[in-house]
């Protein structure tokens, strides 16, 4: 049995800043050099990985993606340095958080003393 946990980051007002959707949208666009192919791999059309560019641009002082548009090789996305350290800490905070979660848990509904949670078997394997 495992504990599931949603990470994000919000500011004073309530708004959501960073969660694992920007997070995937931001490594796609690294990789792809295109918001439209991170788009595609992450599976949301391209105005919703827009809006999400839209609110870090919005909410985040530093400059995190820069859109060159036209054709061919002067169109195209980057990433900046700042984007990219934003990334690797929210990955290494939810990768802290999830682990100490599934710990806790493990602890306090799965102790060797106590059960908390018995799951039925399942009656059709």
């Amino acid at each position: 049995m495992d504990i599931k946990v949603k990470v994000w980051i919000e500011d004073n007002d309530r708004n959501l800043i960073f969660g694992s959707g920007k997070t995937e949208v931001l490594k796609y666009i690294d990789e792809t050099g295109s918001i439209s192919q991170a788009a595609q791999k992450v599976g949301m059309n391209y105005k919703k990985a827009w809006t999400h560019i839209k609110i870090l641009q919005k909410h985040i002082e530093d400059d995190l993606v820069f859109a060159q548009k036209g054709r061919g090789e002067n169109s195209g996305s980057t990433l900046s340095p700042k984007a990219r350290e934003i990334i690797q800490t929210y990955e290494i905070l939810e990768y802290d958080i999830k682990k100490y979660a599934q710990k806790r848990f493990e602890e306090l509904f799965l102790s060797s003393d106590k059960e908390i949670i018995k799951v039925k078997a399942d009656k059709n394997a």
